[in-house]
């Protein structure tokens, strides 16, 4: 195990639909570099993880509830995709409120496949270069973002990626950006 994320705390924002291997392997590759994670979602227990969108892939045990999280708290934020995950996030205020409060924060912001649909929903990406899976691409031009089609984008504080066969790269740009995160106190 690597040390690069020792004393990071990082959180995952899911929900019911959530692709499992861009959970998964995102929160494997931080964990290997020493970083806590938590699953922050939108109702407690467990949600519903999916694989290729269609197949169940079992359950992600919930660690808090984003309405009683604070930004403060962590030190970057995931966002993995599927399609039902980041739709029901953007529709849910509490979720948006947290992506935005976020963001506000400078803090990095990592986002694979669907998920940065919620960062177009919560209106943080105008005039930021980003990549995304091709059918949500219109919906971040049109929240003002610079789309463009690469394995991983790294603008600002947001490091995107396409699909799950751009998670080895995506993985490895989020350790290395979230290692560059000075220590701060929590509020």
């Amino acid at each position: 195990m690597s040390h690069e994320l020792e004393g990071k705390k990082i959180a995952i924002l899911a929900t019911d639909g959530v692709e499992r291997v861009e959970l998964d392997q995102p929160r494997g590759a931080l964990l290997g570099a020493g970083a806590q994670t938590e699953v922050l979602s939108i109702h407690d227990g467990k949600i519903q993880a999916r694989q290729h969108d269609l197949e169940p892939a079992g359950e992600v045990p919930v660690d808090g509830l984003v309405s009683n999280a604070s930004v403060d708290d962590y030190d970057a934020l995931v966002l993995p995709g599927g399609t039902v995950n980041p739709d029901k996030l953007r529709m849910d205020r509490d979720a948006v409120g947290f992506v935005q409060a976020f963001a506000a924060t400078g803090k990095p912001i990592a986002a694979i496949c669907h998920g940065p649909w919620t960062l177009a929903e919560a209106d943080v990406v105008r005039g930021c270069r980003v990549t995304s899976w091709p059918s949500i691409r219109t919906d971040l031009r049109n929240a003002g973002a610079d789309v463009v089609d690469e394995e991983v984008v790294i603008d600002r504080q947001f490091i995107t990626s396409r699909s799950p066969a751009d998670l080895p790269a995506f993985c490895r740009a989020i350790v290395e950006q979230f290692a560059g995160v000075h220590e701060h106190a929590a509020g």
